[in-house]
């Protein structure tokens, strides 16, 4: 019954990481981007529907990770190039890909999805206990392990993250060095849109193997909100995603067991815990003023 459970945990919070990871490395660049929610929508139905025409789930996990990193450069063309507002851009993203994804994916309602297999590794997943939980996981679990540890390693190791970092804190400065700000972050915005769609994949082609409007469900906000609960730190990403995951796994699970409270109440159980988390975090502004870029959603102009 344990392990049942901590292998939904791991799936259900696979997709957080994933769009989590990709989100802080845009906001370490100082952008802020909040059409995750829309990047991931339209990786999920641009896997599902890929998976479905090849009957591939592979060449479908490359396609759902295309659509997210092509709309993020409709976001980042109109931020970057344009200067457009980016709160306003971010939303605006998030109800076009809502909208988009509906209507593309209009066909493939009630349709049998594809379910991407996991990937048993020889001997440890054999290990009691642990060696199912993971051991033997889809290549989307073990794709958001090594972008822990890569982006965690690029940002705080490499020379290439420490320019990306120094625009995100004061891009005139890093400017004025020599360092191109615009394409380092057009690069940080992509790669962002790449991990969402990766994460909407892993939705439709492995959490629930289908695709239903609006299937994200309000995953993306909770990626957003996971970047500041880890205060821009990958390996907090990491710890978040999988408590906002047993916390979400948790209330499905109540409610099969039939606890004496609302099903209502427990569906809005996640979303109720990242308001909670948020205002908890608001309260040490220390904190998080020390951690937050400077230049978080602030517009660079070379010229003014």
């Amino acid at each position: 019954m344990l392990e049942a459970i901590l292998l939904t945990v791991v799936t259900a919070a696979t997709p957080l990481v994933v769009a989590a990871l990709g989100e802080l490395v845009t906001e370490r660049a100082g952008v802020l981007n909040l059409g995750v929610e829309g990047m991931m929508v339209m990786g999920a139905v641009g896997a599902f529907a890929v998976t479905q025409v090849t009957g591939s789930p592979y060449i479908g996990l490359v396609a759902g990770i295309a659509c997210g990193a092509l709309f993020s450069l409709l976001f980042g063309f109109l931020t970057l190039t344009l200067v457009a507002n980016q709160v306003a851009t971010g939303l605006a993203l998030t109800l076009l890909g809502l909208g988009a994804s509906g209507m593309l994916g209009e066909s493939y309602v009630g349709a049998p999805g594809v379910k991407l297999q996991p990937i048993a590794i020889p001997l440890l997943s054999d290990i009691p206990f642990l060696g199912p939980v993971l051991f033997r996981q889809d290549i989307i679990f073990y794709l958001s392990v090594a972008l822990v540890i890569g982006v965690n390693w690029f940002l705080f190791r490499s020379r290439t993250g420490l320019k990306l970092r120094a625009i995100g804190d004061n891009h005139a400065s890093a400017h004025a060095l020599g360092i191109q700000v615009i394409r380092t972050r057009y690069l940080a915005v992509l790669f962002g849109g790449a991990c969402a769609g990766l994460a909407g994949a892993q939705l439709s082609l492995i959490y629930t193997p289908q695709w239903v409007e609006n299937m994200t469900a309000g995953r993306g906000w909770i990626a957003l909100a996971l970047v500041v609960f880890a205060s821009w730190r990958p390996w907090r990403v990491l710890a978040g995603g999988y408590l906002f995951g047993a916390v979400s796994i948790g209330q499905l699970h109540a409610q099969a067991m039939g606890v004496g409270i609302p099903s209502q109440f427990l569906s809005a159980l996640p979303y109720a815990a990242t308001i909670v988390v948020l205002v908890i975090i608001s309260h040490n502004r220390r904190t998080t003023l020390i951690n937050t870029p400077a230049c978080l959603g602030k517009a660079f102009v070379p010229d003014r």
